[in-house]
């Protein structure tokens, strides 16, 4: 793949940003960040058609929603090195009055944000009426949307999940980051999922997976391959095998890391793990 490169390059550096950002402020989540890195620099750099400039509506372009907000500080940085806003901004992640706030809002007008996604379980909601409406608007482009696999503990999901296969919402794709861990602990631990892609093709989705969330090459092939499952009669859903706190050793499948910031030093060793490729904020 001749942007392979290239593309690995920007997964360094947003690895990069998302432990700077945590840093600087003592405070955010670095865990899930890092381990949907490839997922989102693939989904907005090589996967989704995208319109110069941004409009809250969408229209005429595919469309991304991040249901676990939390893991903000990949969003950002994605969304700053693909253009949305000055890559500088970074630096006032998570400051009073920022646009960058811990969770995703709307009410600051960030582009390339279009719901704010505080409050787990319900991106998949918006997900489906977006979907919805591309299909009433006769827009050919698709939805996609991310969400943690803790996150499916909540029961609004099921509800839509239900939804969108029953009423054959196929102009979807979401996809499910099963990093297997969530604040408390593993989620095997806390509710077990069970078999999170045989519950979805039984709600009447078509299902793939990536086993290995984290290979980039792999991640963009999973991808392309959902894409042309889309337009069939059913919604498309990913089964997305990552690891928490990828890139980084020290934090790597270990759910301590999904809500904590490194210290000075920890920061350091972060980021010599990261070479420096497109140069920081």
């Amino acid at each position: 793949m001749p942007r392979l490169k290239e593309l690995e390059d920007i997964v360094l550096q947003t690895r990069r940003d998302i432990v700077r950002m945590v840093h600087k402020v003592n405070s955010g989540h670095p865990g899930g960040s890092l381990g949907c890195t490839e997922f989102l620099v693939a989904l907005y750099h090589e996967i989704m058609h995208l319109k110069q400039g941004f409009e809250m509506d969408g229209n005429g372009e595919d469309i991304f929603f991040l249901s676990n907000g939390h893991i903000s500080p990949v969003f950002y940085s994605v969304l700053a090195r693909k253009g949305y806003f000055p890559v500088e901004e970074l630096k006032t992640f998570r400051l009073i009055n920022s646009r960058l706030q811990g969770h995703p809002t709307t009410h600051e007008g960030l582009p390339g944000v279009r719901v704010a996604s505080g409050s787990l379980g319900q991106g998949m909601s918006v997900a489906i009426g977006a979907a919805l409406a591309k299909k009433l608007n006769r827009d050919s482009n698709l939805v996609f949307s991310l969400h943690g696999d803790g996150e499916l503990q909540e029961g609004q999901n099921w509800e839509a999940i239900m939804y969108a296969g029953a009423n054959r919402v196929d102009n979807l794709i979401s996809t499910i980051d099963r990093n297997g861990q969530q604040i408390d602990g593993p989620t095997e631990c806390v509710l077990a999922l069970g078999d999170v892609k045989e519950k979805l093709t039984v709600f009447g989705w078509d299902v793939i997976e990536i086993e290995d969330g984290n290979n980039l090459e792999a991640v963009i092939k999973g991808l392309k391959d959902a894409k042309s499952r889309t337009g069939k009669g059913k919604p498309v859903g990913i089964v997305l095998d990552t690891v928490m706190g990828h890139g980084v050793d020290f934090m790597m499948h270990s759910h301590a890391w999904h809500g904590k910031a490194p210290n000075d030093e920890q920061l350091q060793k972060a980021l010599a793990q990261n070479a420096e490729t497109l140069g920081d904020y």
